[in-house]
């Protein structure tokens, strides 16, 4: 358990791998807040910890006004949401600043918030989803003239020059460059980055993750892809399941995952996904199971390297003397993780389990 100290230096230190795992009362005003909040810091005298922001309103707490603790921590605005989801169905759409006023939308302040949420501009997002949308229509073996215009693009030279700059070559020379698709969604414990190809989800990060960029260029060099903004079947399965697991609703994942890396790292990624939900295992029972009992340190480098956070659960590994070990996204979102994975095993069947038994007992 975290104790009163380290809950301190983390709201003073503003430290974003604690979000969702306490909040902080202020005796003085009556108002809780996440460990991120910018507002002055109070006291440790007049300060009281909570588990989650319900405990904090039985107490008598009200939400603070600045950091906002009872929504998702960077949630997408419902204005940008509606855009996306737009833009997303209509790659081709070319919204202009005075397209955003009518909408009601400072065009300044949209683009800062795509540059610091997604690290591009709102007009290079519509970009990417616009080239995103022609390379799968070339794929497909449209023409380049009319996937050019169709896209949304306002010349062929325009159109080639972008194209050539995302994907190294002309839209009428292969050169066998695929794309990964990127999303951003929001959990209890912060927003996230997730990857796919056709082929299955290849990373799920939360996005403070400091390998993150790291792993971006190693992925994209794997397979020989561009990562580009935009949606598939397999990203849509993701965020449906993950917003059922944090709800307590699902404890296993149905996914199709690609998860590129060395054999040795891939048996352990599969080890992974065998410890039981509510459960936890060693490094050295990880290096038992796979009659690698002396790989203790080789298995421990294999979790640290896996691309997808919580659907291969590497946060279930603990040190043999069991405490806790190094996690990507933090120490602190990891023992969240585990004492709700614990509190709400048994509490249900998942909905896969569940027809499982309706064939097993009709």
């Amino acid at each position: 358990m975290l104790t009163f100290e380290e809950k301190y230096n983390a709201i003073v230190n503003k430290d974003v791998s604690y979000e969702g795992v306490f909040i902080t009362g202020v005796k003085t005003t009556n108002i809780f807040c996440r460990p991120i909040c910018t507002a002055r810091k109070p006291k440790p005298e007049n300060v009281r910890f909570f588990e989650s922001v319900q405990e904090a309103m039985q107490h008598g707490f009200r939400p603070c006004k600045v950091c906002k603790p009872l929504e998702p921590l960077e949630a997408t605005p419902k204005a940008y949401e509606q855009i996306i989801k737009e833009l997303t169905q209509k790659p081709y759409l070319r919204l202009k600043d005075q397209d955003l006023r009518v909408r009601g939308i400072d065009p300044a302040t949209i683009r800062r918030w795509f540059k610091k949420h997604h690290n591009i501009t709102f007009h290079a997002f519509q970009r990417m989803l616009r080239l995103n949308n022609a390379y799968r229509q070339i794929s497909n073996g449209e023409k380049v003239t009319a996937t050019a215009y169709d896209s949304g693009f306002e010349s062929l030279s325009g159109f080639g020059e972008s194209y050539q700059s995302i994907f190294g070559s002309s839209p009428t020379q292969s050169t066998g460059t695929g794309v990964i698709v990127i999303t951003r969604f929001t959990t209890p414990l912060g927003p996230m980055y997730a990857c796919a190809t056709d082929d299955g989800i290849c990373l799920c990060e939360f996005t403070d993750r400091r390998m993150l960029e790291t792993e971006f260029k190693d992925l994209r060099k794997r397979l020989n892809a561009v990562i580009l903004p935009g949606t598939n079947p397999h990203l849509e399965q993701l965020q449906a399941q993950m917003s059922e697991y944090f709800e307590g609703k699902r404890q296993t994942f149905d996914l199709q995952l690609l998860t590129p890396g060395t054999d040795f790292q891939n048996e352990v990624w599969k080890i992974l996904q065998k410890i039981p939900y509510g459960q936890t295992a060693s490094y050295k029972e990880q290096a038992i199971k796979l009659q690698r009992p002396e790989a203790v340190r080789a298995v421990a480098s294999a979790n640290g390297h896996n691309r997808v956070a919580i659907v291969i659960p590497c946060h279930r590994v603990i040190g043999s003397n069991g405490q806790l070990t190094g996690y990507a996204g933090g120490l602190a979102r990891k023992q969240w993780l585990l004492d709700f994975e614990r509190k709400n095993a048994g509490n249900h069947i998942d909905s896969e389990s569940k027809k499982s038994l309706k064939h097993a007992n009709p």
